[in-house]
């Protein structure tokens, strides 16, 4: 019976001593993949980062910097603006002659609709 009990024990140990070493490799195994994906993150950011710089510097050769696109959008604006303005000059008369003409040149006729006598 000692000995049923002592080989009892012994299962029991290395059952637990099993758990243990299965516990530990899960343990081991998270960490494995916690730490593989920071390297990917890391990884991920270094691309992103890269790429980000390479995009500036594609930007900036063909682009030019926001300050020179905004100054050209600005001198556009400008040149529209005063473009409009001559023309609002040159025509303000013919438009006021015109407006004034219909307006003082009223022609009463009855409507196409308005039947006579009915």
């Amino acid at each position: 019976m000692a000995s049923q009990t002592q080989g009892i024990q012994q299962l029991i140990a290395a059952e637990k001593r099993a758990a243990e070493k299965v516990s530990e490799a899960r343990k081991r195994k998270a960490r494995r993949l916690k730490q593989a994906k920071e390297e990917a993150q890391a990884e991920i950011e270094k691309y992103r980062q890269e790429r980000e710089r390479l995009f500036k510097e594609h930007e900036a050769k063909y682009m030019g910097s926001k300050d020179d696109i905004a100054a050209k959008i600005e001198s556009d604006k400008q040149g529209k603006l005063t473009s409009m303005d001559r023309s609002i000059q040159q025509n303000k008369e013919k438009v006021m002659e015109r407006l004034l003409s219909l307006v003082y040149n009223i022609e009463p006729k009855l409507h196409q609709n308005m039947r006579i006598g009915a």
